[in-house]
């Protein structure tokens, strides 16, 4: 009985009907109307804006002709106070000249000339008043004109690291970590490329494991530059202080001197180094620079230790006292920058200094280490972290030959690689001599 009811109540629930299907026409009749009212609010989004934007211009605008009304009322008052002032100092003028003198005839002489004064003061003031009264309010202030020249040259002087700094640093950094191939116009193609070019593909830095794990000279050759930089640039800073402390002494023919030991500095290095080292291949011929670069070889220096009995006394000292003399041009060529940076410290010794220590019964050796030194010290810095950075990049240094071979076997990657490595050991050797050479720096504070 219960199953009956049951069915019947199944069979009274009326049907649920599906919806009607759309036909095409009426799909796309309404995607156009949602079409057209996306349109049409984006149509008012952007009145909207405009709107806005016609405000804010309307209310700047305003603001500019408030701003700009404000300035004449204000210029114009100063105009009026000034030519108060002009008129009063004029009529006092007129006035004490006039009760000065009885002659008639002079008092009417001073009086037409205060009124030409007048006349030309009328028309100073009308002249300015016209220029204030045709201002626009836009006139840039001389101190403003002065910040936008600064950020003038600021911006020329960015624009420059930018583009011949920032930009191939970040060009080398992007080498040293791809390998790089030269890629003609019939290659661009297969490469991806639009163009001839570079093509970049990253190797995790294989560049970087093959200078220290797989290259046999680049670590020998790291490594022996290290080790001569210390002997060359203690060299270089003695000599250079020797001689300034020479120029620095009143002789006849001092500034001739002085202009001889900074000469190679102001010569282009690169072919005349070429031809006193004896390059014969860069000069295109067969003996000439040879023979020419024998007038600044030099072998007293190991005569004069044979005659002194010093030449076997060490192996390693003769070597390197050798070597470090064996060009003496190099070693003037070098140390021209640093003899002017001496020459100037030593030049601001004062002269009481000098007196006193004359008048203590001080020695010359005893003013050296006691009061010279001391002064320069900072100075001596200064050109310890230029000689040492002119050491490493200097082109006859191992690390920079192996540099520019690279480039010129047209390895970009390992090039920039092992430049990077060598410029990283740089900084840190600076970073260490600055740290323990900073500490015996005497600063003379006023």
């Amino acid at each position: 009985m219960s199953d009956n009811n049951e069915n019947k109540n199944v069979k009274e629930e009326p049907a649920v009907k599906a919806p009607p299907e759309k036909t095409e026409a009426e799909t796309l009749a309404a995607a156009e109307k949602t079409e057209a009212l996306k349109l049409e609010e984006k149509a008012k989004a952007e009145a909207l804006k405009l709107e806005e934007k016609a405000k804010k211009e309307a209310l700047a605008q305003e603001r500019f002709e408030e701003r700009r009304k404000y300035l004449i009322e204000k210029n114009l008052k100063k105009l009026e106070a000034y030519s108060e002032k002009k008129h009063a100092e004029l009529n006092r003028d007129e006035e004490k000249a006039v009760n000065k003198t009885d002659d008639e005839t002079e008092k009417k002489q001073i009086q037409k000339i205060c009124r030409e004064k007048r006349a030309e003061l009328d028309d100073e003031i009308r002249h300015k008043r016209r220029q204030i009264e045709c201002s626009t309010g836009t006139r840039l202030s001389y101190e403003r004109k002065k910040k936008l020249y600064g950020y003038g040259f600021i911006g020329l002087w960015l624009i420059g690291v930018l583009y011949m700094f920032i930009l191939p640093l970040g060009q080398s950094v992007n080498y040293s970590l791809n390998d790089t191939t030269i890629v003609s116009e019939d290659q661009a193609e297969r490469y991806g490329m639009n163009s001839a070019g570079i093509h970049l593909r990253w190797n995790d830095f294989a560049h970087y494991k093959y200078a220290f794990l797989t290259d046999s000279k680049y670590p020998v050759e790291l490594f022996a530059s290290l080790g001569n930089m210390v002997p060359r640039v203690l060299l270089i800073l003695v000599f250079s202080l020797f001689i300034a402390i020479l120029l620095n002494q009143k002789f006849k023919g001092r500034t001739v001197m002085r202009a001889i030991f900074f000469l190679p500095v102001l010569i282009a290095t690169g072919p005349i180094i070429s031809v006193i080292n004896g390059d014969i291949m860069s000069q295109g011929a067969s003996g000439g620079a040879a023979q020419f670069s024998t007038l600044f070889k030099t072998d007293l220096v190991d005569g004069f230790m044979r005659f002194l009995g010093l030449y076997n006394l060490s192996e390693g000292f003769t070597t390197f006292v050798s070597e470090a003399t064996s060009d003496i041009f190099n070693l003037i060529w070098k140390s021209g920058i640093q003899i002017l940076i001496f020459l100037a410290a030593l030049q601001q010794i004062p002269v009481s200094a000098k007196e006193a220590a004359s008048m203590e019964g001080a020695s010359g050796w005893e003013f050296f280490w006691k009061i010279s030194f001391p002064t320069i010290s900072p100075m001596i810095l200064a050109n310890l972290i230029y000689t040492v950075i002119d050491t490493f990049s200097d082109s006859e240094n191992a690390v920079m030959r192996i540099v520019v071979s690279q480039v010129k076997n047209l390895q970009y990657g390992y090039s920039a690689a092992i430049a990077w490595i060598y410029f990283a050991i740089i900084a840190v050797a600076l970073a260490v001599i600055v740290a323990i050479v900073s500490r015996f720096v005497f600063y003379q504070v006023d």
